[in-house]
């Protein structure tokens, strides 16, 4: 419970410096966040040069192999350093589930790493980028079904056609359980389309199973809603579609982006 508390801390303490840097800035100097989340494919693209941006939420997960009922507080640190460099940290702080009705409080694993882009992109190309991430502390709370890794390295494509935007993701996972070492391929697929002020998306996504030699598959279906140019919500569902799949998950969270660059001159850096 202490860690709920304490993220709970963390969100208040964003927000309202969020509002406060909106009201002493003005939105033109404020550059727009590119968030991640919720969708499982990562864009290509990079956040602002300079800016801290932080993506946080909550994740609920029903019927799947390892568990009943997983709920869990994400959240992803990212700052880019150059304009074709970015490191970030992802942590799951808080992992509360039912196994066998049987309740359990852990917390989860850490990942640290980078994402770089090798092909900017432009009106007639995609951008292209890779990106490498290495566990940094495993924790004990169960997996949902893609399962966890030592080790990921992604390629990412990002681009635009005919007023949408996808983002395609191919990954390489190293999953191990005792001396067990196995390759996780996955595939991502994410398409969004801008209605009005919200954006929607759609995904399909695949990843094999190596460590019970199965595969998982699901759909998923996600809205964000930009409250400022700094700060984005979201909010989704995901339905799996294998037998090993996690059957149902509901998510929500928000993407902030710290308005105030940590170094160097310029304000629209990207």
């Amino acid at each position: 419970m202490a860690n709920g508390r304490a993220l709970e801390t963390v969100a208040v303490v964003i927000l309202f410096s969020c509002a406060l840097s909106i009201e002493a800035q003005s939105a033109s100097d404020v550059p727009e966040a590119n968030p991640g989340r919720p969708t499982v494919s990562t864009p290509a693209t990079l956040t602002p040069v300079g800016y801290l941006q932080f993506e946080n939420g909550t994740l609920y997960a029903d019927q799947s192999p390892e568990f009943s009922t997983r709920l869990g507080i994400n959240q992803v640190t990212k700052l880019t350093v150059w304009s074709r460099l970015e490191f970030l940290v992802q942590s799951e702080p808080f992992v509360d589930s039912l196994i066998t009705n049987k309740k359990q409080i852990h917390e989860g694993e850490v990942f640290g790493g980078f994402q770089a882009v090798v092909v900017p992109g432009s009106r007639s190309r995609p951008t292209i980028a890779v990106s490498y991430f290495h566990r940094l502390h495993a924790g004990a709370a169960p997996e949902v079904d893609i399962g966890t890794s030592a080790q990921n390295a992604l390629v990412l494509v990002s681009g635009d056609i005919r007023g949408f935007h996808y983002d395609a993701n191919g990954v390489v996972t190293e999953q191990t359980e005792g001396s067990l070492r196995r390759a996780q391929f996955g595939q991502t697929l994410s398409i969004s389309h801008p209605v009005k002020k919200l954006t929607l998306s759609a995904e399909i996504w695949h990843f094999t199973q190596p460590l019970i030699r199965s595969r998982a598959a699901g759909s998923l279906w996600a809205v964000a809603y930009p409250v400022r140019r700094c700060f984005v919500l979201d909010a989704g569902f995901d339905h799996g579609l294998t037998g090993t799949s996690t059957q149902w998950e509901g998510f929500a969270g928000f993407t902030y982006l710290l308005p105030h660059r940590l170094w160097g001159a310029g304000k629209k850096s990207h």
